[in-house]
């Protein structure tokens, strides 16, 4: 993971037609392909909707309980690329107690899918910036009062990569204090155990694998595209692989 992520995703050298992230939701057929380009631009959307629309930067904390997604990705890479420290939640640590160090710590914003945000055994953490992520098309019918949809305001902002934030290797880039540097040096290990390299395509089962260090950041640090399956039915694995030209599965 690099400082300037949405610049370098905008400049990464992959076929340009090519896409970088691909969404697909087996039970609704929804899909969704985006190139290189259009990640770092929606990242850049986000990382404009934290800096400018919630006055975040360095130092800030933002908790993210999403699952693997296009919209999480968006999310992820524009909390990074503002220097924001993320604590990133599961959905499998419903009900258990936050274990990380400085769990305590208010948080600055939070973005939680609804279905999170409605599950009584979840403890979403409380924030002055509240959003709910849908994880279907489009924008959401309803939006309690105290929250806003992110796909929604996230369009009020420019898509251009925002004015370069100093970050170094040795700030935190996830609230339990692992820095920049540790995460990429993670990401890079993790791509080298699964043998991942540039120009493979991972298929990740969204229902089985939730860390965004797997499905996210070790494929993006070495050039292979993603294949993101939702609703993966076990029996048409095989299928998926043979249609979207799958080199490797998470």
């Amino acid at each position: 993971m690099q400082p300037t992520v949405t610049a370098d995703l905008a400049a990464r050298p992959v076929e340009a037609e090519r896409p970088l992230l691909s969404y697909r939701d087996e039970a609704t057929g929804e899909r969704v392909d985006l190139t290189a380009q259009q990640v770092g631009q929606w990242a850049a959307r986000s990382a404009s909707l934290l800096r400018d629309g919630c006055g975040l930067g360095p130092g800030s904390r933002v908790a993210v309980l999403l699952p693997p997604h296009w919209r999480t990705a968006a999310v992820l890479l524009g909390a990074w690329a503002s220097g924001l420290a993320v604590s990133f939640r599961p959905r499998a640590t419903a009900g258990l107690p936050v274990l990380e160090p400085g769990g305590d710590r208010p948080f600055d914003a939070v973005l939680v899918t609804p279905e999170r945000q409605d599950d009584w055994l979840e403890d979403v953490p409380d924030a002055p910036h509240r959003y709910l992520v849908g994880t279907g098309p489009g924008r959401l019918d309803d939006v309690p009062l105290g929250w806003l949809d992110w796909s929604a305001e996230v369009l009020r902002h420019s898509d251009t990569t925002p004015d370069h934030t100093a970050i170094h290797a040795s700030d935190p880039a996830s609230a339990d204090g692992t820095t920049y540097g540790q995460w990429g040096a993670l990401a890079q290990e993790f791509a080298t155990m699964l043998d991942l390299r540039a120009g493979d395509r991972l298929l990740v089962d969204a229902a089985e694998t939730e860390q965004p260090l797997k499905w996210l950041l070790a494929p993006l640090s070495v050039g292979a595209s993603v294949v993101i399956s939702a609703n993966l039915d076990p029996a048409r694995r095989d299928a998926v692989v043979a249609a979207e030209r799958i080199t490797r599965v998470l």
